[in-house]
């Protein structure tokens, strides 16, 4: 072997890293990022659970039992109703995830020394909540039911017991036996979905450039919107029997039945393969080749298996990284996902999720024609 001539390779391989500033910046910037995502993202401790009041009773000791639940880190039962379908709604919106209703006469069943009942609704469509809010829940209303006896026992002293109780009866919606399944598999379709519609599309422009036929469409007179939608036409095919294909077996191989409209959903998921060729054809725009290109898609598709709420709850993350995940399309498509196929919402209550990947969608079409210039770096 000669040393000199290793040397030189290595030398000229170096300047090659050094020159391709934008592979090498990933290189140094994806541990840092990871390590982070990764340390705040993967967390299954969830607390500061929204919850629904409906109190019925509008006494002290019904506001004192809120109050526990206040002062406890697991809740946050801070939105108050009037009825059963005010909660419902609140539930399928997604803006809580569960209720504690407190019906009327529930002062005077302690003061009876009866068992008092409250009723404890979860949103079982994510299990890891929903076992913690569960656990908690019965945590608390066992503590205060000891506590109530205690000040009974001070009051009236050891020969007066009081066998006053509370009995919180649990009931889990859309998913009553907390199958991981019911949640997994909704968010896997989408998982799926995003990553093959991005990779399809992220190397489209990037190979022609490699491959040196992209000269060959500078010289004709087809604009930038014309080849990029060119480009994304037959993808969305593909894309649209990839969807069809992982909805078909992620529901019917492994009984995750749909509750809700399934012509809605279909017509969903192909607006949700646009977006995301959307955003494999911004990544081609960008990409120099076929290299920067996966390193890109690898670089958008990792935090999105972890901010999305695809795995670990969104409510487990702190604050900043909560906001982070707001910037993923599929944190969106998830809640379309899971709320047709597990709750049976429509329209009505999706039209924000809609709204915001119909606005990224055409966004990044935009973008990646007026970067495209039809013609050569």
């Amino acid at each position: 072997m000669n040393f000199g001539r290793l040397i030189t390779i290595v030398k000229k391989e170096f300047i090659h890293i050094i020159r391709d500033k934008a592979s090498l910046g990933m290189a140094i910037m994806m541990p840092i990022l990871f390590i982070f995502l990764f340390g705040y993202a993967v967390n299954t401790d969830v607390d500061h659970i929204k919850m629904a009041v409906m109190d019925m009773d509008h006494t002290i000791q019904s506001r004192e039992l809120i109050s526990k639940f206040k002062t406890s880190n697991y809740f946050e039962p801070t939105i108050y109703v009037q009825n059963i379908e005010e909660l419902e709604s609140l539930i399928d919106k997604g803006e809580v995830r569960g209720g504690i209703i407190i019906p009327s006469g529930f002062l005077k069943q302690i003061k009876k020394g009866k068992s008092a009942q409250i009723q404890f609704i979860i949103d079982g469509t994510d299990p890891t909540i929903a076992k913690t809010a569960l656990q908690s829940g019965m945590m608390l209303t066992q503590k205060y039911s000891l506590e109530i006896n205690n000040k009974h026992l001070e009051k009236n002293g050891l020969n007066n017991k009081s066998n006053s109780t509370i009995d919180i009866r649990t009931r889990v919606w859309y998913n009553p036996n907390l199958e991981s399944t019911k949640f997994t598999i909704p968010g896997l379709i989408g998982l799926i979905l995003q990553n093959v519609t991005v990779m399809l599309t992220a190397f489209s422009l990037v190979r022609e450039k490699e491959m040196g036929t992209l000269e060959l469409l500078i010289v004709t007179p087809i604009k930038s919107v014309e080849l990029i939608l060119g480009k994304m036409i037959p993808y969305i095919f593909i894309g649209a029997i990839d969807f069809l294909i992982a909805l078909f077996f992620g529901t019917y191989w492994f009984n995750v039945s749909i509750e809700g409209s399934i012509l809605l959903l279909m017509i969903l998921g192909f607006g949700f393969v646009i977006c995301s060729l959307a955003i494999g054809m911004f990544i081609s725009t960008v990409a120099q080749n076929q290299a920067q290109a996966m390193q890109m898609t690898l670089f958008f598709i990792l935090p999105s298996v972890l901010l999305s709420g695809f795995v670990f709850p969104i409510e487990a993350m702190p604050k900043v990284i909560q906001i982070g995940g707001n910037f993923i399309p599929l944190t969106y498509f998830l809640k379309i996902l899971r709320g047709i196929i597990l709750k049976g919402v429509g329209i009505h209550y999706l039209w924000k999720e809609v709204m915001v990947l119909s606005i990224v969608g055409i966004l990044l079409l935009v973008v990646a024609s007026v970067r495209f210039n039809k013609k050569l770096d």
